[in-house]
C-alpha cells in the first residue's frame, strides 16, 4: 500500500531531522535519483513540516526577541509557500501517474486532493513523534505521561484510519472510480500585486 511507504519515509526524515535537532541544519535529500522520484518529494515534504514544527515552538517563546520573531515569522511564511509548493508536486506526481485512467460515468471527485490528505498525514507522523516523547520523559508528573499515552493512542488510531482512507483513494482513482483535479492555491499574501500592503511599498 502507497501509506505504508509514506509513513515509513515520514519517519525517517523525522529520525533523520532529530540527529541535529537544529533549524538551520543543511537539507540533504537521501533519495536523490529518478527511480525514487515519489520518496524524493515525500522526504522532502516532511522535513520541511519537521523544520516548521520546530519554528513554531520557537516563536512561541515569550521571551523571544521582537527582531528575531520578526525575522523567524519571515522563515515560517516561506516555509508554508514550500509546504504548499511540495504538495502540488505531489499532486503533479499523481496526475502523471493516472493519467491514462478513464474515470467512469459515474465518477466522483473527492473533497480534497491526494496530496493534502498525505499532508495531513505527515503533521500526523510528527504528532506521533512528539507525543511519543512526552510518553518517555523522566521528568514529567505520572498524570502527564498518562495522559500523553492516551493522546498518543488516538494520534495512532488516526493515523490507521487516515492512511487506510488515502489507499482507498487512490485505488479508486486507480480503477476510474474518482478523478482528481489540483487547484493552485493562489495563496495572495505573498504576492505583491494581490497584496495591498505589499503593492503600496513599490
Amino acid at each position: 500500500m502507497f501509506t505504508s511507504k509514506a509513513n515509513a519515509v515520514f519517519n525517517e526524515a523525522i529520525k533523520d531531522y532529530h540527529v541535529k535537532d537544529d533549524v538551520y541544519q543543511l537539507f540533504t535529500n537521501k533519495y536523490d535519483n529518478e527511480e525514487q522520484l515519489l520518496e524524493h518529494l515525500l522526504y522532502r515534504k516532511c522535513w520541511i513540516d519537521t523544520v516548521q514544527w520546530h519554528y513554531e515552538d520557537i516563536i512561541r517563546d515569550p521571551n523571544i526577541d521582537p527582531v528575531a520573531a520578526l525575522k523567524l515569522k519571515r522563515m515560517i511564511d516561506a516555509s508554508n509557500q514550500d509546504r504548499t509548493d511540495m504538495v502540488e508536486y505531489i499532486d503533479s506526481y499523481f496526475l502523471q501517474k493516472f493519467s491514462e485512467v478513464t474515470p467512469n460515468s459515474v465518477a466522483t471527485i473527492n473533497t480534497e486532493s491526494p496530496a493534502w490528505a498525505i499532508d495531513r498525514l505527515s503533521i500526523l507522523a510528527l504528532k506521533i513523534y512528539h507525543m511519543k516523547e512526552e510518553t518517555l520523559r523522566t521528568d514529567a508528573s505520572a498524570s502527564h505521561i498518562e495522559a500523553c499515552s492516551k493522546k498518543l493512542e488516538v494520534l495512532l488510531e488516526q493515523q490507521q484510519d487516515l492512511s487506510s482512507a488515502i489507499d482507498q483513494l487512490l485505488e479508486d482513482i486507480a480503477s476510474g472510480n474518482k478523478y482528481m483535479k489540483v487547484y493552485k492555491q493562489m495563496k495572495m499574501y505573498n504576492d505583491e500585486e494581490l497584496n495591498p500592503v505589499l503593492r503600496s511599498q513599490k
